[in-house]
Protein backbone atom coordinates (compact mmCIF):
# COMPACT_ATOMS: atom_id res chain seq x y z
CA UNK A 1 0.00 0.00 0.00
CA UNK A 2 1.43 3.27 -0.79
CA UNK A 3 2.23 5.47 2.67
CA UNK A 4 0.69 8.73 1.78
CA UNK A 5 -1.13 10.36 -1.43
CA UNK A 6 -2.73 12.94 -2.45
CA UNK A 7 -6.16 13.45 -3.18
CA UNK A 8 -7.08 12.96 -6.29
CA UNK A 9 -4.66 10.93 -7.37
CA UNK A 10 -4.72 7.42 -8.51
CA UNK A 11 -2.03 4.76 -7.22
CA UNK A 12 -1.66 1.82 -7.17
CA UNK A 13 -1.52 -1.20 -4.00
CA UNK A 14 0.52 -4.27 -5.44
CA UNK A 15 -0.19 -7.78 -4.27
CA UNK A 16 2.33 -10.24 -4.14
CA UNK A 17 1.31 -13.85 -3.72
CA UNK A 18 2.51 -17.42 -3.19
CA UNK A 19 0.33 -20.65 -2.07
CA UNK A 20 2.43 -24.15 -1.67
CA UNK A 21 -1.06 -25.80 -2.91
CA UNK A 22 0.21 -25.36 -6.18
CA UNK A 23 -3.14 -23.48 -7.57
CA UNK A 24 -2.98 -22.18 -11.08
CA UNK A 25 -5.06 -18.74 -9.82
CA UNK A 26 -6.27 -16.57 -6.71
CA UNK A 27 -8.36 -14.00 -5.67
CA UNK A 28 -7.65 -11.14 -3.24
CA UNK A 29 -10.52 -8.67 -2.15
CA UNK A 30 -9.33 -5.57 0.33
CA UNK A 31 -11.60 -4.07 2.64
CA UNK A 32 -13.58 -1.07 1.44
CA UNK A 33 -13.23 2.50 2.87
CA UNK A 34 -15.47 5.55 1.77
CA UNK A 35 -12.08 7.57 1.58
CA UNK A 36 -10.75 5.48 -1.47
CA UNK A 37 -12.67 4.46 -4.62
CA UNK A 38 -10.87 1.02 -5.87
CA UNK A 39 -11.40 -0.54 -8.95
CA UNK A 40 -13.91 -3.79 -9.44
CA UNK A 41 -14.95 -2.93 -6.07
CA UNK A 42 -11.51 -4.08 -4.29
CA UNK A 43 -10.98 -7.20 -6.27
CA UNK A 44 -8.51 -8.24 -8.28
CA UNK A 45 -7.14 -11.70 -9.99
CA UNK A 46 -4.03 -13.19 -9.49
CA UNK A 47 -2.30 -15.79 -12.20
CA UNK A 48 0.37 -18.18 -9.91
CA UNK A 49 3.35 -19.92 -11.14
CA UNK A 50 5.22 -21.79 -8.68
CA UNK A 51 7.34 -18.87 -8.07
CA UNK A 52 3.87 -17.15 -6.84
CA UNK A 53 2.15 -13.95 -8.74
CA UNK A 54 1.66 -10.66 -8.72
CA UNK A 55 -0.47 -7.71 -9.64
CA UNK A 56 -1.76 -4.12 -9.04
CA UNK A 57 -4.96 -2.85 -8.21
CA UNK A 58 -5.48 0.74 -9.00
CA UNK A 59 -6.88 3.21 -5.98
CA UNK A 60 -8.44 6.44 -6.15
CA UNK A 61 -8.52 9.43 -3.70
CA UNK A 62 -11.68 10.77 -3.14
CA UNK A 63 -11.42 12.81 0.02
CA UNK A 64 -8.84 13.63 2.73
CA UNK A 65 -8.19 11.63 5.88
CA UNK A 66 -6.92 8.48 7.09
CA UNK A 67 -7.87 5.16 4.83
CA UNK A 68 -7.88 2.51 6.89
CA UNK A 69 -7.60 -1.20 5.41
CA UNK A 70 -8.14 -3.85 8.09
CA UNK A 71 -8.65 -6.87 6.74
CA UNK A 72 -7.74 -9.04 3.36
CA UNK A 73 -9.80 -11.46 1.57
CA UNK A 74 -7.65 -14.35 -0.23
CA UNK A 75 -9.60 -17.38 -2.25
CA UNK A 76 -7.83 -19.86 -4.22
CA UNK A 77 -9.67 -23.57 -6.17
CA UNK A 78 -9.14 -26.59 -4.58
CA UNK A 79 -7.27 -29.85 -6.01
CA UNK A 80 -10.53 -30.74 -8.25
CA UNK A 81 -11.05 -26.85 -8.80
CA UNK A 82 -14.70 -27.96 -7.05
CA UNK A 83 -14.56 -25.74 -3.96
CA UNK A 84 -13.07 -22.42 -2.94
CA UNK A 85 -10.22 -22.29 0.13
CA UNK A 86 -11.16 -18.67 1.17
CA UNK A 87 -8.80 -17.03 4.44
CA UNK A 88 -9.29 -13.76 6.04
CA UNK A 89 -5.95 -11.70 6.81
CA UNK A 90 -5.87 -9.12 9.47
CA UNK A 91 -3.67 -6.10 7.89
CA UNK A 92 -4.60 -2.94 9.37
CA UNK A 93 -3.16 -0.60 6.14
CA UNK A 94 -3.72 2.84 6.31
CA UNK A 95 -3.26 4.85 3.83
CA UNK A 96 -2.96 8.69 4.71
CA UNK A 97 -4.81 10.89 1.84
CA UNK A 98 -3.34 14.83 2.38
CA UNK A 99 -4.14 18.27 0.14
CA UNK A 100 -2.97 18.17 -3.34
CA UNK A 101 0.49 19.65 -3.53
CA UNK A 102 0.76 19.00 -7.31
CA UNK A 103 -0.27 22.06 -8.67
CA UNK A 104 1.83 24.17 -5.63
CA UNK A 105 4.89 21.53 -7.44
CA UNK A 106 3.88 22.07 -10.61
CA UNK A 107 3.23 25.76 -10.96
CA UNK A 108 4.98 27.44 -7.71
CA UNK A 109 8.23 28.00 -8.51
CA UNK A 110 7.41 29.12 -12.12
CA UNK A 111 5.00 31.57 -11.29
CA UNK A 112 7.37 33.11 -8.54
CA UNK A 113 10.38 33.48 -10.53
CA UNK A 114 8.18 35.52 -13.18
CA UNK A 115 6.87 37.70 -10.88
CA UNK A 116 9.79 38.46 -8.93
CA UNK A 117 11.42 39.13 -12.81
CA UNK A 118 8.82 41.52 -13.67
CA UNK A 119 9.11 43.13 -10.07
CA UNK A 120 12.81 44.17 -10.63
CA UNK A 121 12.40 45.58 -14.51
CA UNK A 122 8.78 47.40 -13.98
CA UNK A 123 5.91 48.36 -11.81
CA UNK A 124 2.52 49.19 -14.09
CA UNK A 125 0.58 50.90 -11.45
CA UNK A 126 1.22 52.76 -8.45
CA UNK A 127 -1.66 52.93 -5.75
CA UNK A 128 -2.64 52.55 -2.25
CA UNK A 129 -0.23 49.53 -1.62
CA UNK A 130 2.82 51.67 -2.64
CA UNK A 131 5.38 53.17 0.00
CA UNK A 132 7.83 56.17 0.09
CA UNK A 133 11.37 55.31 -1.26
CA UNK A 134 13.06 58.61 -1.76
CA UNK A 135 13.43 61.68 -3.84
CA UNK A 136 14.66 62.06 -7.44
CA UNK A 137 15.14 64.01 -10.55
CA UNK A 138 12.36 63.77 -12.61
CA UNK A 139 13.61 62.11 -15.81
CA UNK A 140 12.17 61.52 -19.79
CA UNK A 141 9.89 58.54 -19.23
CA UNK A 142 8.73 58.95 -15.80
CA UNK A 143 4.98 59.78 -14.97
CA UNK A 144 4.43 63.15 -14.69
CA UNK A 145 1.82 62.72 -11.62
CA UNK A 146 5.12 61.69 -9.65
CA UNK A 147 6.24 65.17 -9.56
CA UNK A 148 6.38 66.83 -6.00
CA UNK A 149 5.41 70.11 -6.94
CA UNK A 150 6.77 71.85 -3.89
CA UNK A 151 9.66 70.06 -3.39
CA UNK A 152 10.76 71.66 -6.90
CA UNK A 153 10.23 74.74 -6.26
CA UNK A 154 12.30 74.78 -2.95
CA UNK A 155 14.71 72.61 -5.25
CA UNK A 156 14.76 74.60 -8.56
CA UNK A 157 14.59 71.80 -10.28
CA UNK A 158 12.02 68.76 -10.94
CA UNK A 159 11.81 66.44 -8.36
CA UNK A 160 9.63 63.01 -8.34
CA UNK A 161 8.36 60.86 -5.67
CA UNK A 162 9.77 57.02 -6.54
CA UNK A 163 7.96 54.65 -4.75
CA UNK A 164 7.99 50.49 -3.97
CA UNK A 165 5.72 48.04 -3.35
CA UNK A 166 4.08 47.71 -0.08
CA UNK A 167 5.33 43.74 1.59
CA UNK A 168 3.95 42.39 4.56
CA UNK A 169 0.14 42.73 3.19
CA UNK A 170 -2.11 40.46 5.05
CA UNK A 171 -3.73 37.78 2.26
CA UNK A 172 -6.99 36.07 4.20
CA UNK A 173 -7.79 32.55 2.61
CA UNK A 174 -12.07 32.31 3.48
CA UNK A 175 -12.96 28.88 2.49
CA UNK A 176 -16.57 27.87 2.68
CA UNK A 177 -16.84 24.36 3.84
CA UNK A 178 -20.63 23.44 4.06
CA UNK A 179 -22.65 21.04 2.19
CA UNK A 180 -22.28 22.78 -1.61
CA UNK A 181 -18.62 22.80 -1.23
CA UNK A 182 -18.44 19.21 -0.67
CA UNK A 183 -19.80 17.54 -3.73
CA UNK A 184 -17.40 15.93 -5.83
CA UNK A 185 -16.88 18.02 -9.47
CA UNK A 186 -14.79 15.35 -11.60
CA UNK A 187 -14.67 12.67 -8.54
CA UNK A 188 -13.03 15.88 -6.09
CA UNK A 189 -15.17 17.63 -4.08
CA UNK A 190 -15.09 21.01 -4.65
CA UNK A 191 -13.27 22.21 -1.28
CA UNK A 192 -10.26 20.00 -1.98
CA UNK A 193 -10.23 21.68 -5.15
CA UNK A 194 -9.90 25.13 -3.50
CA UNK A 195 -7.55 24.04 -0.75
CA UNK A 196 -4.72 23.44 -3.60
CA UNK A 197 -5.06 26.82 -4.95
CA UNK A 198 -4.96 27.74 -1.52
CA UNK A 199 -1.71 26.22 -1.01
CA UNK A 200 -0.33 27.43 -4.11
CA UNK A 201 -1.33 30.69 -3.37
CA UNK A 202 -0.37 30.90 -0.52
CA UNK A 203 3.10 29.29 -1.26
CA UNK A 204 3.56 32.60 -3.29
CA UNK A 205 2.08 35.25 -0.82
CA UNK A 206 4.95 33.27 1.70
CA UNK A 207 7.83 33.44 -0.38
CA UNK A 208 7.15 37.10 -1.77
CA UNK A 209 6.84 38.61 1.82
CA UNK A 210 3.20 38.50 2.70
CA UNK A 211 1.77 37.38 5.65
CA UNK A 212 -1.21 34.81 5.18
CA UNK A 213 -3.86 33.26 7.22
CA UNK A 214 -6.90 30.72 6.84
CA UNK A 215 -10.27 30.80 7.72
CA UNK A 216 -13.52 27.74 7.42
CA UNK A 217 -17.19 27.92 8.10
CA UNK A 218 -19.89 26.35 7.08
CA UNK A 219 -23.08 27.49 9.81
CA UNK A 220 -20.61 28.74 11.84
CA UNK A 221 -16.80 29.25 12.07
CA UNK A 222 -14.88 26.14 11.84
CA UNK A 223 -10.93 27.05 11.46
CA UNK A 224 -9.62 30.58 12.29
CA UNK A 225 -5.85 31.11 12.52
CA UNK A 226 -3.96 33.80 13.01
CA UNK A 227 -1.29 35.59 10.57
CA UNK A 228 1.96 33.71 9.84
CA UNK A 229 4.54 35.14 7.63
CA UNK A 230 7.81 33.39 6.30
CA UNK A 231 8.46 31.00 3.88
CA UNK A 232 8.82 28.23 6.55
CA UNK A 233 5.32 29.01 7.61
CA UNK A 234 4.24 26.63 4.74
CA UNK A 235 3.89 23.65 6.63
CA UNK A 236 1.45 25.45 9.07
CA UNK A 237 -0.41 26.57 6.19
CA UNK A 238 -0.40 22.87 5.55
CA UNK A 239 -1.62 21.42 8.85
CA UNK A 240 -3.98 24.61 8.49
CA UNK A 241 -5.66 23.15 4.93
CA UNK A 242 -5.64 19.65 6.06
CA UNK A 243 -7.88 19.88 9.07
CA UNK A 244 -10.75 21.65 6.92
CA UNK A 245 -13.43 19.23 7.60
CA UNK A 246 -16.13 18.42 4.51
CA UNK A 247 -19.39 20.07 5.99
CA UNK A 248 -23.21 19.08 5.89
CA UNK A 249 -24.41 22.11 6.71
CA UNK A 250 -26.23 25.01 4.83
CA UNK A 251 -23.13 28.40 4.68
CA UNK A 252 -23.95 31.10 7.10
CA UNK A 253 -21.96 33.82 5.63
CA UNK A 254 -23.47 36.71 7.96
CA UNK A 255 -21.92 34.77 11.02
CA UNK A 256 -18.66 33.70 9.46
CA UNK A 257 -17.71 36.75 7.06
CA UNK A 258 -19.06 39.41 10.72
CA UNK A 259 -16.47 37.37 13.35
CA UNK A 260 -13.62 37.37 10.11
CA UNK A 261 -14.11 41.39 9.60
CA UNK A 262 -14.20 41.83 13.29
CA UNK A 263 -10.63 40.15 13.81
CA UNK A 264 -9.18 42.08 10.90
CA UNK A 265 -7.81 44.95 11.82
CA UNK A 266 -5.92 46.47 8.30
CA UNK A 267 -7.03 46.86 5.19
CA UNK A 268 -6.40 42.89 3.78
CA UNK A 269 -6.69 40.77 0.63
CA UNK A 270 -9.59 38.12 1.56
CA UNK A 271 -9.63 35.24 -0.98
CA UNK A 272 -13.04 33.62 -0.20
CA UNK A 273 -13.91 30.68 -1.91
CA UNK A 274 -17.76 29.58 -2.15
CA UNK A 275 -20.00 28.52 -4.35
CA UNK A 276 -23.90 30.14 -4.60
CA UNK A 277 -26.33 28.36 -5.90
CA UNK A 278 -29.90 30.04 -5.12
CA UNK A 279 -31.14 33.73 -4.63
CA UNK A 280 -31.53 33.63 -0.76
CA UNK A 281 -27.86 32.58 0.07
CA UNK A 282 -26.64 35.51 -2.49
CA UNK A 283 -28.62 38.08 -0.82
CA UNK A 284 -26.93 37.00 2.51
CA UNK A 285 -23.43 36.77 0.71
CA UNK A 286 -23.99 40.55 -1.00
CA UNK A 287 -25.24 42.06 2.35
CA UNK A 288 -22.54 41.07 4.29
CA UNK A 289 -19.68 41.90 1.42
CA UNK A 290 -20.93 45.28 1.42
CA UNK A 291 -19.36 45.08 5.20
CA UNK A 292 -16.41 43.94 3.76
CA UNK A 293 -15.48 46.08 0.92
CA UNK A 294 -15.84 49.42 2.96
CA UNK A 295 -12.52 48.45 4.49
CA UNK A 296 -10.93 45.61 2.52
CA UNK A 297 -9.99 44.01 -0.70
CA UNK A 298 -12.15 41.09 -1.74
CA UNK A 299 -11.78 38.47 -4.05
CA UNK A 300 -14.86 35.50 -5.04
CA UNK A 301 -13.90 32.18 -6.33
CA UNK A 302 -16.20 30.02 -7.28
CA UNK A 303 -15.68 27.04 -10.41
CA UNK A 304 -17.77 26.94 -13.22
CA UNK A 305 -20.56 24.61 -13.19
CA UNK A 306 -19.89 22.72 -16.44
CA UNK A 307 -22.54 20.04 -15.63
CA UNK A 308 -25.18 22.75 -15.52
CA UNK A 309 -23.97 24.10 -18.80
CA UNK A 310 -23.75 20.87 -20.71
CA UNK A 311 -27.69 20.21 -19.67
CA UNK A 312 -28.63 23.74 -20.72
CA UNK A 313 -26.75 23.18 -24.40
CA UNK A 314 -27.38 19.66 -24.88
CA UNK A 315 -29.89 18.73 -27.30
CA UNK A 316 -33.40 17.71 -25.96
CA UNK A 317 -34.35 14.11 -26.62
CA UNK A 318 -37.52 14.10 -25.20
CA UNK A 319 -39.44 15.87 -22.47
CA UNK A 320 -37.37 15.07 -19.68
CA UNK A 321 -34.26 16.45 -21.28
CA UNK A 322 -36.34 19.89 -22.10
CA UNK A 323 -37.27 20.73 -18.66
CA UNK A 324 -33.52 19.88 -17.30
CA UNK A 325 -32.59 22.18 -19.89
CA UNK A 326 -34.80 24.80 -18.73
CA UNK A 327 -34.17 24.44 -14.94
CA UNK A 328 -29.90 24.37 -15.95
CA UNK A 329 -30.56 27.43 -18.06
CA UNK A 330 -32.45 29.23 -15.30
CA UNK A 331 -29.82 28.29 -12.69
CA UNK A 332 -26.92 29.25 -14.51
CA UNK A 333 -29.19 32.74 -15.47
CA UNK A 334 -29.38 33.46 -11.54
CA UNK A 335 -25.53 32.41 -11.18
CA UNK A 336 -24.62 35.25 -13.51
CA UNK A 337 -27.31 37.53 -12.01
CA UNK A 338 -25.21 37.04 -8.78
CA UNK A 339 -22.27 37.56 -10.34
CA UNK A 340 -23.13 40.72 -11.69
CA UNK A 341 -24.08 42.02 -8.86
CA UNK A 342 -20.85 41.11 -7.18
CA UNK A 343 -18.89 43.25 -9.42
CA UNK A 344 -21.20 46.37 -9.26
CA UNK A 345 -19.91 46.13 -5.67
CA UNK A 346 -17.09 46.54 -6.54
CA UNK A 347 -16.29 42.62 -5.84
CA UNK A 348 -13.28 40.82 -8.29
CA UNK A 349 -15.03 37.76 -8.83
CA UNK A 350 -12.79 34.96 -10.74
CA UNK A 351 -15.11 31.86 -12.57
CA UNK A 352 -12.75 28.98 -13.75
CA UNK A 353 -12.73 25.83 -15.02
CA UNK A 354 -12.09 22.91 -12.14
CA UNK A 355 -8.89 21.99 -13.49
CA UNK A 356 -7.58 25.13 -13.77
CA UNK A 357 -8.68 26.91 -10.27
CA UNK A 358 -5.22 27.09 -8.91
CA UNK A 359 -3.20 28.71 -11.83
CA UNK A 360 -5.72 31.08 -12.09
CA UNK A 361 -6.16 32.35 -8.25
CA UNK A 362 -2.37 32.67 -8.49
CA UNK A 363 -2.25 34.99 -11.00
CA UNK A 364 -5.10 36.57 -9.91
CA UNK A 365 -3.57 37.66 -6.36
CA UNK A 366 -0.10 38.55 -8.66
CA UNK A 367 -1.86 40.41 -10.85
CA UNK A 368 -3.27 42.28 -7.45
CA UNK A 369 0.28 42.63 -6.06
CA UNK A 370 1.79 43.99 -9.53
CA UNK A 371 -1.14 46.56 -9.02
CA UNK A 372 -0.36 47.61 -5.91
CA UNK A 373 -3.81 47.36 -4.82
CA UNK A 374 -3.53 46.45 -1.59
Amino acid sequence: MPRSAFVGETRDATIALQLSSGAPNAEVAFDRSPLVDMANEGRAGVTLSPEGGRTTLAMTMLRRGAARFETLWLRWPGPLGLVWRQREIARGDTVHILPDLRPTERHGVRLFERFATEGALKQLLRGEGSDFDAMVEFRTGMDRRSIDWKSSARATKLLARVYHGEKNNQICFALDCGRQMSEPVAGVARIDRMISAVLLTGWLALRVGDRVSVSAFDSRPRVSSGFFAGASAFANLQRLAAGVDYGTDETNYTFALTELNARLHRRSLIILFTEVTDRIAARFLLTTLRLLIRTHLVLVVMLRDEELESMATAEPADADAVTRAITAASLLRERQEVVAELRRLGVDVLETPYDEVAPRIAEAYLQIKRRDRL
